[in-house]
């Protein structure tokens, strides 16, 4: 069957059909993507008397990387591994206009994007989500992702993993409030050592299986494969911070706030991409001290702690997926908008990458994506 406003298509059962077993309360499906993470995930819910369906996204390529470098062709034996009825959901139409154009239109205007936020925001749990309750009625979702969603008080909260190392919160701020409860993340409570350890334990085939650190539309090729061609190769000029013309840039799409290396400028000191300029097609460099910001505007909003997000609020914030959350103020709120004061100076924030709020007890309160910086 085919979503026809979002050309999203079911493909045949991988394996057996679907055949419900338990009470839908008890049917939940998992999005595997045939690393160790979701495969382990499956597992965990099986064994917790879970009825579990594996839902898996066809997506495109960009590259000519083989089918296995994106960890999609053996899916379908690892749902054989673990007993339980698997399908294909292709949606690669559907990638192609909301993620990929979306990443090429933000290189466009010299903003750093996250397709990886975008995928989960406009994808998995939002379309594949309706589209899988629609097509098996079955309401609960679950993936391998590191993060940890919890009910106190009959509030559900999502926030940072056990696994600090590998939490994963900050892709996951934008998913509505409303589905938190239908949600699982079953690695949230564990480390990767342990997860590999279950996957060895079973014997499954991917308890070894690298990790992918690459774009999954990029295959095991460079992000700016998936660029159009005009926007990575227009060459522009290169300005200091004050707008003078210093040198020769090879395409805005080539360049990310912050970045030092593969500039092709030396400048006799250390010199950081500190505006990218997309009208007048320049990127300007400078200073660590001139590309570093207390001050953030994030705009386009998704709260799931209200009475968290108040003017005068204290509390902490990441601006890259990496690192831990550093403290700050909230000093400015609209009705779509937030405006955070750092304690310490942040790095390159970047137009086009989120800020995630977080408190006292690691859960999210709030997030949204990063304006051009007030320095």
């Amino acid at each position: 069957m085919t979503n026809k406003s979002h050309k999203i298509k079911l493909m045949p059962p991988s394996l057996a059909p679907w055949k419900p077993r338990k009470d839908p309360s008890r049917q939940i499906a998992v999005l595997m993507s045939g690393g160790v993470d979701s495969t382990v995930s499956a597992h965990l819910l099986k064994e917790a008397g879970w009825d579990v369906l594996g839902i898996t996204m066809k997506i495109p390529v960009t590259c000519d990387a083989p089918p296995q470098a994106c960890g999609r062709t053996n899916v379908a034996s690892l749902s054989g591994e673990l007993a339980i009825a698997h399908y294909f959901v292709d949606v690669a139409e559907a990638f192609e206009e909301l993620i990929i154009e979306r990443f090429r239109r933000a290189y466009a205007m010299g903003h750093t994007p996250n397709p990886c936020i975008d995928c989960n925001t406009l994808l998995k749990f939002s379309l594949v989500w309706d589209f899988v309750r629609a097509e098996f009625g079955i309401e609960h979702l679950a993936t391998g992702h590191y993060a940890r969603i919890r009910t106190t008080n009959g509030l559900t909260r999502l926030g940072r993993a056990r696994d600090i190392d590998k939490d994963q919160s900050y892709f996951l701020y934008a998913i509505p409030a409303e589905k938190l409860h239908h949600l699982a993340f079953p690695l949230g409570r564990l480390t990767k050592d342990q997860v590999r350890r279950t996957a060895a334990e079973l014997g499954l085939s991917v308890a070894q299986k690298a990790e992918s650190m690459e774009l999954c539309f990029a295959g095991a090729g460079d992000y700016r494969a998936a660029l159009a061609v005009e926007q990575a190769d227009r060459n522009g000029d290169i300005t200091d911070m004050q707008g003078n013309k210093i040198g020769h840039h090879k395409g805005i799409s080539n360049y990310t706030l912050g970045q030092r290396r593969g500039i092709g400028f030396a400048g006799g000191k250390p010199l950081y991409v500190g505006r990218i300029d997309a009208a007048a097609n320049t990127i300007a460099l400078g200073t660590r001290d001139q590309v570093c910001s207390r001050q953030i505007v994030a705009q386009s909003l998704n709260v799931l702690i209200p009475d968290e997000l108040v003017p005068g609020k204290r509390l902490s914030a990441k601006i890259r997926s990496y690192g831990d959350p550093n403290p700050c103020s909230i000093v400015g709120l609209t009705e779509s908008t937030v405006t955070v004061e750092f304690d310490q100076p942040q790095f390159a924030p970047c137009p086009g990458q989120r800020l995630v709020l977080y408190d006292d007890r690691s859960d999210i309160v709030a997030g949204g994506t990063i304006t051009t910086p007030d320095r």
